[in-house]
C-alpha cells in the first residue's frame, strides 16, 4: 500500500494517510520527475538540500523508464513530486511499490490551479493517432474542441498535464511545494515559505516579460507536432491552428507526409514547430511546398541545464523561438 500527501496541509491525489516520520533538513530526500518542476523545487529547497531529477537531457516522460539507481533513491526519498500518472505513465505502477514512508505527491491535483482539457479533432489531433495509423486503425475527426480553463482538481485523465507552462499555475505549484516539504522536515518549514514567496515574485516578474514580449506575434497561427503548449497559448493569447503528431518511433508513411503538407497548406500556418526529438528533415519534407516556416519548441528544456534558474530559463528560451519564427514576415 502507498500513501500520498493530501491536502490536509495543502495538496494532492488519491491519498492515504500519513504516518511517515518527519526528516532532518540535512536528512531530507526528495526526488522529482521532470527538469521545470525539479527548477521549482530547487528554488523552494535553496539552503536545505538539492531534490534529484529523474528525467535529464532529452529523456520524455511519456517513455520514461527507471534505472535501478532512480529506483533505489525513490525507495529511500521522503518526497516524490510529479505531475500526473496521465503526464508521466511511469509512475502509475511505482507508486504502488514504494516503500509507506514515501510521501508522494500529484502536483496536477494541487487546488487552484487553472486546467485545460485534452483537444481534439480535426486540427488538434489524438495523441494515439500515429499508433492508429501503424495498426491499419483509423482515427475519427470532430470539431476542433477549445474547453473553457477549469479551477481545481480534475479527472487527469482528460486533462492537459503540461501546467507548468502558466507561471501562474508554477507559482501555485511553488507554494505546494514548500507545504509538503514543510511536512517531510517541519524544522525548515520558515525557509521554505520564505524561498516559495521569493520564487513567486520572480514569477510575477517573469509572467509580465513574457506577456510583453509575446504580443507582436499573438495573431500569428502555427501549429506544433505535440499539442503541448495550451497553457503558454492560452495565458498570452498566442494562435495555434494545429498539431500534426507524429511519433519519432514511427517515421510516417509517404501517405502522411502527403496528408500533412497538405494540413499545413490548407490552415495557412506561418511556422511549424518540432520537439528536439524530431528528425530535420520530417520537417522540411512537412513544409515543403507551404509558405511555413521550421521552428523548434521545447516545453522541457532538454539543452537547459538542471537547476533552479532551468524554468525561468525555459519559458524565455520558448518565448525567443517563437518570436523567432512568427516574428519574421511571411
Amino acid at each position: 500500500m502507498f500513501r500520498v500527501l493530501t491536502r490536509t496541509a495543502v495538496l494532492a491525489t488519491t491519498c492515504i494517510s500519513l504516518h511517515a516520520s518527519a526528516a532532518r533538513a540535512a536528512d531530507l530526500k526528495v526526488v522529482v520527475t521532470i527538469k521545470p518542476i525539479h527548477a521549482l523545487a530547487t528554488a523552494v529547497m535553496r539552503g536545505a538540500g538539492e531534490p534529484k531529477l529523474l528525467i535529464d537531457g532529452a529523456g520524455s516522460p511519456h517513455t520514461f523508464t527507471l534505472k535501478p539507481s532512480d529506483a533505489k533513491a525513490l525507495s529511500a526519498a521522503n518526497v516524490f513530486f510529479r505531475v500526473s500518472e496521465g503526464l508521466e505513465p511511469f509512475t502509475g505502477r511505482l507508486v504502488k511499490s514504494l516503500p509507506p514512508a514515501v510521501r508522494v505527491v500529484t502536483l496536477a491535483a494541487t487546488p487552484g490551479l487553472t486546467l485545460h482539457a485534452l483537444r481534439t479533432g480535426e486540427t488538434f489531433e489524438d495523441h494515439a493517432h500515429e499508433a492508429a495509423a501503424a495498426k491499419g486503425g483509423h482515427s475519427h475527426g470532430h470539431q476542433q474542441h477549445r474547453p473553457a480553463p477549469m479551477q481545481g482538481a480534475q479527472d487527469a485523465t482528460q486533462n492537459d498535464g503540461h501546467i507548468w507552462l502558466d507561471p501562474a499555475n508554477a507559482k501555485l505549484i511553488a507554494t505546494a511545494i514548500a507545504e509538503a516539504l514543510a511536512v517531510a522536515a517541519p524544522d525548515q518549514a520558515v525557509r521554505f515559505k520564505a524561498n516559495a514567496a521569493e520564487l513567486g515574485q520572480q514569477l510575477d516578474k517573469l509572467d509580465a516579460e513574457l506577456a510583453e514580449a509575446l504580443k507582436p506575434v499573438a495573431g500569428k497561427s502555427y501549429i506544433v507536432f505535440h499539442d503541448a503548449y495550451q497553457y503558454l497559448e492560452r495565458r498570452y493569447g498566442l494562435t495555434p491552428v494545429g498539431s500534426v503528431t507524429v511519433s519519432p518511433d514511427v517515421p510516417p508513411s509517404a501517405k502522411r507526409l502527403t496528408e500533412l503538407r497538405r494540413k499545413v497548406a490548407g490552415l495557412k500556418a506561418a511556422c511549424v514547430f518540432a520537439e528536439p526529438q524530431f528528425q530535420p528533415r520530417i520537417i522540411d519534407t512537412i513544409v515543403e511546398g507551404t509558405t511555413a516556416r521550421r521552428g523548434t519548441l521545447d516545453p522541457l528544456g532538454a539543452a537547459i541545464p538542471a537547476g533552479a534558474e532551468h524554468y525561468v530559463s525555459l519559458m524565455r528560451a520558448m518565448a525567443a523561438d517563437l518570436k523567432a519564427c512568427l516574428g519574421n514576415p511571411a
